[in-house]
């Protein structure tokens, strides 16, 4: 799997990630974590968050590192960003948990689960039914699901194991051409980010291009790139229901504010 002569960070990450699952359920089994699930999942709020509460509908980020920017935050406190993305309007929160590209740990989930009412996503590279349990124990209500890095029956498989814990899926394609593969998995919610995990370029144009694929009734979300108003109006113009926005608002030196004036300028005209 590669993108032109490029290092294909996917695979690199994906491999990581399903030997990191090897060793935490040799650790801990997925029976121990089923025992550990004391609460279900708010899938359903979740939807309804971003399809339903008042626009601009955003998912905020809490991520200290990416691949392509290097540290983020050096004082990264999910509980605290979290808070403040909530107190600033924040549709839902999303939360990195994966260790060894992004700096993201388990505990910075149950962290935020216990500072904010809002739901949650745990963002990582989901290859696994353990990884389900895990993010339904550390208080996730949402998961996310690569169409990238997933064989179709891999993708339908976790949708319907997801399904059973209450936890609902932002399906994530990165080509027009992969919505179809959503769509046919059962996806209800997808999400079109322009940026290439292969290759870490953004490309804007995806979230046009793809717009006209995706069926009506699904929950559509925007990812990266996602900067400013314009883009939101332009976004919102084109079918998307909600945005997904990280490293805008984490690089800020208050990022509640940074969300609050975001908001603000949804809408408006000059």
């Amino acid at each position: 799997m590669t993108a032109g002569t490029a290092p294909d960070l996917l695979a690199t990450i994906v491999a990581a990630t399903r030997r990191i699952v090897e060793v935490r359920s040799g650790a801990v089994p997925a029976a121990e974590l089923e025992r550990q699930c004391g609460r279900r999942p708010g899938g359903e709020a979740f939807e309804r968050a971003l399809s339903s509460s008042a626009p601009p509908r955003v998912i905020a980020e809490c991520k200290r590192r990416s691949p392509s920017r290097g540290i983020l935050r050096p004082s990264y406190d999910p509980a605290a960003h979290a808070q403040a993305y909530e107190a600033a309007g924040a549709a839902a929160i999303s939360v990195l948990t994966e260790p060894t590209f992004f700096d993201g740990a388990l505990a910075h989930l149950a962290a935020v689960r216990a500072a904010v009412s809002v739901p949650i996503l745990r963002k990582d590279f989901i290859v696994s039914e353990y990884q389900l349990l895990e993010a339904a124990v550390h208080g996730a209500d949402a998961v996310l699901l690569i169409v990238t890095a997933l064989e179709d029956a891999e993708l339908v498989r976790l949708l319907r194991a997801a399904d059973g814990l209450g936890l609902a899926c932002l399906v994530e394609i990165h080509a027009a051409d992969e919505a179809r593969r959503a769509v046919d998995a059962g996806a209800r919610i997808i999400g079109v980010n322009s940026r290439n995990l292969r290759t870490l370029e953004i490309d804007r144009r995806v979230l046009d291009n793809a717009a006209a694929r995706l069926p009506e009734e699904a929950c559509v979300v925007a990812e990266s790139g996602i900067r400013t108003r314009q883009d939101m109006d332009h976004l919102t113009a084109l079918g998307y229901d909600a945005f997904l926005v990280g490293e805008r608002l984490i690089v800020e030196p208050d990022p509640g504010a940074a969300l609050q004036q975001l908001r603000a300028a949804f809408g408006v005209r000059s």
